[in-house]
């Protein structure tokens, strides 16, 4: 590693060994909570599921009408059954963790009545749903 004026040469970026150059600051990465890829996030919401409730989301999967987001909602609560923290899950279903932290959450409060959609706040469409020439 070079260092000169202060500046990391270009020509031996070598970010793994990198050391903190500002003096009094910890690394953050050292912190118990840095480098949040190293650490799997584990929320609160703890899904136990019925059997019911699995045959029925197991069912949402399988569907050939299932809308697509009826299908994720399921399978990421049938994923946060299995003890899953929320970035394997976001990960797997290629989903942001904040979305899978939004409905593993719904589906604890709510259960299955929790993965059906909301009403959207906002004035409502004022053209009918027809395509317009």
């Amino acid at each position: 590693m070079c260092l000169q004026n202060g500046i990391l040469s270009t020509a031996s970026h070598q970010y793994d060994d990198v050391s903190w150059l500002v003096k009094g600051r910890p690394n953050p990465l050292s912190s118990p909570r840095g480098g949040a890829d190293d650490v799997p996030r584990h929320g609160p919401f703890r899904i136990k599921l019925t059997r019911e409730e699995r045959r029925e989301l197991e069912a949402r999967v399988r569907r050939y009408t299932s809308s697509y987001r009826d299908v994720i909602r399921a399978k990421l609560v049938l994923l946060a059954a299995e003890a899953l923290p929320n970035d394997v899950i976001a990960a797997r279903l290629d989903s942001p963790r904040q979305i899978i932290s939004k409905w593993r959450k719904r589906f604890f409060d709510q259960r299955l009545a929790g993965l059906k959609e909301e009403p959207r706040g906002g004035r409502t469409g004022r053209s009918s749903p027809q395509r317009r020439h």
